[in-house]
């Protein structure tokens, strides 16, 4: 059987989400979307151009067989984030939604009763949400048991590019978690995503670290082949660790056996 990303009721192949955000120029990011296989872009709906202003209209360079999924990035309360979902859902026609509530610009931290206060709300209206939220297991299954379609737990704050700093918790959510878990925010690197999927992550949503690297293209193609290597090497099932050195063949049996050879000539 195929394994693929379930999201409410979409299927997806590729468990890699890319933002638009910070790249050179639009036409380097539709290359960089195309060369990671990603099949869901996220942008935020401040980026997007949807009245005819006769400025370059970014949604051009995204590839048509992509599901857009608008983001509340810029919101710093669930009244601003309900009010911009249903703007984008007039203006877009997709009822998909990544939830972004971070009031304190320098650190873009998630604000945790806004963002469960927003979810409860849009999901009754019928949007399929996505929140991003801290690395915190509590709030992770509230949002479950509200309805999100995923968690988007931060590995550590948007854009530091520093890896996964919250390990425990984020394997707690992992473990405990009936909706899809997609690590968010502080990926730097091809490894630090390869280590998200090992832990049993669905997915990982990827910017920054795409975007400004000197090679977009190939970043985004490195980092596709580490989330899969990821993922196979979570199904396949990773060996436990020991304190001790664990030997792969049985050499000492095999010296003595050889001493007790010369012996007996």
């Amino acid at each position: 059987m195929a394994d693929l990303l379930k999201i409410a009721d979409r299927e997806f192949s590729s468990r890699l989400i890319i933002g638009t955000g910070k790249f050179p120029s639009n036409q380097i990011m539709e290359q960089a979307i195309k060369a990671s296989g990603a099949q869901i872009v996220t942008s935020a709906l401040k980026r997007l151009n949807t009245e005819d202003s006769g400025s370059e209209d970014m949604l051009e360079f995204i590839p048509k067989d992509i599901v857009l999924l608008p983001n509340t990035s810029g919101v710093r309360n669930a009244e601003e984030a309900v009010f911009a979902a249903k703007m984008s859902r007039e203006a877009l026609g997709t009822n998909w939604i990544k939830l972004e509530i971070h009031p304190d610009a320098k650190y873009l931290l998630p604000d945790v009763k806004e963002t469960l206060k927003a979810t409860e709300q849009l999901v009754k209206e019928g949007f399929v949400v996505l929140p991003y939220i801290q690395a915190d297991p509590v709030a992770c299954k509230q949002l479950e048991e509200m309805g999100a379609a995923t968690v988007m737990p931060l590995a550590s704050p948007i854009g530091t590019n520093k890896g996964i700093r919250n390990k425990d918790l984020l394997q707690i959510i992992i473990d405990n978690s009936n909706v899809p878990v997609v690590i968010d925010a502080g990926i730097g690197a091809p490894s630090h995503a390869a280590e998200a999927m090992e832990m049993g992550a669905s997915a990982c949503m990827i910017n920054t670290a795409i975007a400004i690297a000197d090679n977009p293209i190939l970043m985004a193609t490195a980092f596709a082949k580490a989330i899969e290597a990821g993922r196979e090497g979570f199904l396949a099932g990773l060996g436990t660790t020991s304190v001790f050195a664990q030997a792969t063949s049985p050499l000492t049996a095999f010296l003595d056996e050889e001493q007790a050879n010369i012996d007996m000539l």
